[in-house]
C-alpha cells in the first residue's frame, strides 16, 4: 500500500534519527509507522506525557488537546509539547525533554573495566 500523502522530515536532535511524517499525522505515529526510534513512546494518546518535546524549528498543528498536567501554558509557549498529539506542518527540528533527557545528556554507556580478582587470603 502506497502513501501519497504529504510528507515532511522531523529530526530528533539528540539521536539524530530523522523520518518523514505526513502533514496528518501525529509526529510519534510518523516515527512508529516507520519502525524509527528517538521520541519515548508511551500510551500514544496524550494521557501519559512520555513523548513530551521542545519544538526548535519547524511549525506544527494540533491533532488533539494538550493536557496541563504534562505541558504547562508556560512550556507550551516556549514550544513544548506532546508528540502525540500533534502534526507537522513544515520540516520539524524537535529535542525529546523531561524524564527521558538524561540518558542523551550522558552520551554513550561505557563498559565496565574487569577489576582484579582479590587473591585469596591463608
Amino acid at each position: 500500500m502506497f502513501d501519497f500523502r504529504p510528507k515532511v522530515n522531523v529530526r530528533v536532535t539528540q539521536t539524530g534519527e530523522e523520518f518523514p511524517c505526513a502533514t496528518t499525522e501525529s509526529l510519534l505515529n510518523g516515527m512508529l509507522r516507520l519502525g524509527r526510534k528517538g521520541i519515548p513512546v508511551g500510551c500514544v494518546n496524550g494521557g501519559c506525557g512520555v513523548c513530551k518535546v521542545r519544538i526548535v524549528e519547524g511549525t506544527v498543528t494540533a491533532l488533539g488537546p494538550v493536557s496541563r498536567a504534562h505541558v504547562s501554558a508556560e512550556e507550551e509557549a516556549e514550544g513544548c509539547t506532546l508528540a502525540c498529539r500533534v502534526a507537522p506542518t513544515t520540516p520539524v527540528r524537535l529535542d525529546v525533554i523531561g524524564k527521558f533527557e538524561k540518558p542523551f545528556s550522558r552520551g554513550y554507556a561505557q563498559a565496565a573495566t574487569p577489576q582484579p580478582t582479590p587473591s585469596p587470603q591463608p
